[in-house]
C-alpha cells in the first residue's frame, strides 16, 4: 500500500492469474468471501507446536516496535526479528524470497500472494485473540478471504479522504468534483496520490457521476470502463499541483499552501497540527487501505508467527500499533481501554461501519471480474500499472 507515515506503495505489475468462479456485488466495505480463484491448495496448520525461537516479520513502519515485541519476546521466547518494507511490491518481493514468515500486507498485494502461493490459509482457532472484538466490516474481505478460506488477520483500517484548507475553501466540499472536474475553482491547487492503485479513485467518482459505464466496483474494470478512468485522470492531471507519495511531502503541501485540496488520510491531516484543515468523505465515498498479517506457505518459524498474531490480536497491542501509526484499530476492545484510547477510536471511525460502508477498501485487480460479471474479462494490475504511466507520462 505505501510506506506507512515514511512513503507510499510504487506498485508493480502483478503476474497474471489463472481464475475461475464469481463473487457478488455489495457495498463498499461489504466482504462476502465469496470469491473463487484457482489458487495453490496450501495445507493450514491443524495445530501449535513448540516455539522455535525467533520470527521474522516484513511490516510497515510502525507496526513492530520494542514497546510491544520486547514484551512478546518476554512472554513466548520468541526473538522478533523486523524488516521494514517501503511498498507493497517489496513486501511481495521479500516474502517470496522465504526469509520472512509474517508480513503486513495491504489489499494490493493480498491478492498477489495468495494466488502466487506465497502466503497460507489461517488456522483462526489458534488465533484466540480473532474474536468477537475484531469489528465486523474487516472480517471475511475479498482481498484476504478467498474460496472461504481466510488468509489475514487484521490490523488497521482508513480511507482516503477529501482534506481541504478551509480558510480557502470556505465551504465544506460534499462531492469529489472540486477535486476531478476542470473547472474547479481550486485547479492548479489539487493534490492527488501517485500510485496505480489511484485509478480506482477515478472509478469510484465514475460509479456515481456516469452510471451508464455500468461500475459497480471499483477494482472490477472491464477495458472500456478502465479508459473512462484514465480519460477522467488526464483531465485531472490538467488540475493537479502535483502527486503525491510521499507523507511528509503531501503535508508540506498543504502546510506551504501549494496544495489547498486533494486525497489525504485522518493522520496526514493530524500530523499538520493546524486547525485550517479539514476533512470530509464525500457523498461519492472514497476508496481506503486495510492491512492484515499474513503467514509464508514456507515459513520457519509457524508457532512463533502464530502466536504474534495472537499477541498483536490483542486490544493492548493492536491499539498501540494503531495509535503509533495513525488509523482505526481492528480490535474494537481497545477503544474502551482508556479515555485516549476512546477519543482515538472516535477521530478514526474505528466502530463506525456506516462510514466505512463507504469506502472501498484496496484489492488488487485480477482478470476475473469481482463484480460478479462473466461476459467480460476484467483489467489486470498490469494493464492498470501500463495506464498510470500513460497519465503521468
Amino acid at each position: 500500500m505505501r510506506k506507512k507515515i515514511l512513503a507510499t506503495t510504487a506498485m508493480a505489475a502483478a503476474a497474471v492469474l489463472a481464475l475461475s468462479g464469481c463473487t457478488t456485488g455489495g457495498e463498499a466495505s461489504e466482504g462476502s468471501g465469496e470469491l473463487q480463484i484457482d489458487v495453490p491448495d496450501i495445507a493450514m496448520q491443524e495445530a501449535l507446536g513448540d516455539y522455535e525461537g525467533e520470527v521474522n516479520i516484513v511490516a510497515w513502519s510502525g507496526f513492530v516496535e520494542p514497546a510491544w515485541s520486547d514484551a512478546f519476546t518476554s512472554e513466548t521466547g520468541c526473538v522478533v526479528n523486523r524488516r521494514v518494507a517501503g511498498t507493497s511490491d517489496e513486501m511481495v518481493q521479500l516474502m517470496r524470497t522465504g526469509d520472512y514468515d509474517l508480513v503486513s500486507a495491504s489489499g494490493d498485494a493480498s491478492l498477489r500472494l495468495i494466488a502466487g502461493g506465497d502466503v497460507q490459509p489461517l488456522n483462526l482457532e489458534l488465533i484466540p485473540n480473532f474474536g468477537d472484538d475484531i469489528v465486523e466490516g474487516m472480517k471475511g474481505q475479498i482481498y484476504d478471504t478467498i474460496n472461504g478460506k481466510s488468509y489475514g488477520i487484521p490490523i488497521g483500517r482508513g480511507a482516503n479522504i477529501l482534506q481541504y484548507n478551509s480558510e480557502i475553501v470556505t465551504e465544506e466540499p460534499t462531492s469529489w468534483d472540486v477535486a476531478w472536474e476542470k473547472d474547479s475553482p481550486y485547479a492548479g491547487k489539487v493534490i492527488a496520490y501517485d500510485a496505480p492503485i489511484y485509478i480506482a479513485d477515478a472509478a469510484v467518482y465514475l460509479m456515481a457521476h456516469e452510471p451508464d459505464l455500468g461500475i459497480t466496483n471499483p477494482y472490477a474494470l472491464d477495458e472500456e470502463q478502465l479508459e473512462a478512468a484514465i480519460d477522467l485522470l488526464k483531465q485531472q492531471n490538467e488540475i493537479v499541483s502535483e502527486y503525491w507519495s510521499d507523507p511528509a511531502a503531501q503535508i508540506t503541501s498543504f502546510a506551504g499552501g501549494t496544495t489547498v485540496l486533494g486525497t489525504s488520510w485522518e493522520v496526514l491531516r493530524k500530523l499538520t497540527e493546524d486547525d485550517r484543515f479539514k476533512s470530509v468523505l464525500p457523498e461519492e465515498g472514497s476508496t481506503g487501505w486495510s492491512d492484515a498479517w499474513m503467514l509464508a506457505t514456507e515459513s520457519k518459524n509457524p508457532n512463533c508467527a502464530y502466536a504474534w498474531m495472537d499477541y498483536s490480536s490483542s486490544p493492548e497491542v493492536n491499539g498501540a500499533i494503531a495509535m503509533n501509526f495513525g488509523m482505526a484499530p481492528a480490535n474494537a476492545a481497545f477503544c474502551d481501554t482508556s479515555e485516549e484510547a476512546k477519543a482515538h477510536c472516535e477521530y478514526f471511525n474505528a466502530t463506525d461501519e456506516e462510514y466505512f460502508k463507504n469506502v472501498w477498501f484496496w484489492t488488487t485487480p485480477i482478470e476475473q471480474c469481482i463484480d460478479g460479471r462473466t461476459d467480460v474479462t476484467c483489467t489486470n494490475f498490469q494493464q492498470w500499472t501500463d495506464a498510470w504511466l500513460s497519465v503521468k507520462g
